[in-house]
């Protein structure tokens, strides 16, 4: 069991590298296509599959202070950001944008969790355990490619982008195996980290990805496609979230 725990987690991982079918010579063409993709992926991820998700489990009694927990994450992410902005202000040729680094922040505890399911649901069988895998693979191809397309947006050349994006998925693997010896330990705690990683991706999505939108909108004569895009992708999400739960 612990060996299919490591190899479903691994799999889920290897989606990450999604974003290479995405060649160099497109990629230039469509990267404001895919920001406005990955702004509506990243809100619809927080408020249909985190947030949810995090209810599903959270104490009775707790759900009043579920929101506090969120607000939290949003605190702490633009703590993160304030602290990433003075320490590269003193430094020149740092051109990345402090977006990237929180979104894998971010997204290292999104994935974590994700191989938690994991790792409990190989516990309760290898049916539930397969088909959760499924589900959680199918779901993480287009948040992933709206990953790839934020780091691309923040600095981060392609390949460094596939990367960096890889080693944030490999959390998944992590929460596997954490999953599997302990459990029954950290269970308690699991909603609370799942609701302030979702206030930090807000934060993400609302002060960096869709100011960035607008500046380009502004600009743009595609902006109806890429506002029909977000729209879109929002309902998509709900629609795909709603199937493969």
């Amino acid at each position: 069991m612990f060996l299919k725990i490591i190899l479903a987690t691994f799999l889920v991982s290897l989606v990450s590298f999604v974003g290479i079918l995405i060649t160099s010579k497109h990629l230039q063409k469509i990267i404001h296509y895919l920001i406005s993709f990955a702004a509506a992926s990243l809100i619809s991820v927080v408020f249909f599959d985190l947030i949810p998700e995090a209810l599903e489990i959270l104490p009775s009694e707790e759900f009043l202070n579920s929101l506090a927990y969120i607000v939290g994450g949003i605190v702490l992410f633009f703590l993160i950001e304030t602290f990433l902005h003075w320490h590269h202000c003193g430094k020149e040729g740092i051109p990345k944008k402090p977006t990237g680094s929180l979104l894998l922040g971010g997204d290292f505890f999104h994935n974590f969790f994700d191989g938690l399911l994991i790792a409990g649901s190989f516990l309760i069988g290898n049916q539930t355990g397969m088909l959760v895998t499924f589900s959680v693979l199918i779901h993480e191809i287009p948040h992933e490619v709206g990953n790839f397309a934020i780091l691309v947006h923040s600095g981060f050349k392609r390949k460094k982008a596939l990367l960096l994006n890889f080693y944030s998925a490999l959390s998944a693997v992590l929460g596997g195996i954490l999953g599997y010896f302990l459990l029954d330990l950290i269970s308690y705690i699991i909603p609370y980290l799942i609701l302030v990683s979702a206030g930090g991706l807000l934060y993400i999505a609302l002060s960096d990805i869709v100011p960035s939108m607008h500046e380009h909108l502004k600009e743009s004569h595609t902006g109806l496609a890429e506002t029909l895009i977000f729209v879109l992708t929002v309902l998509f999400f709900k629609i795909f979230l709603t199937l493969v739960h």
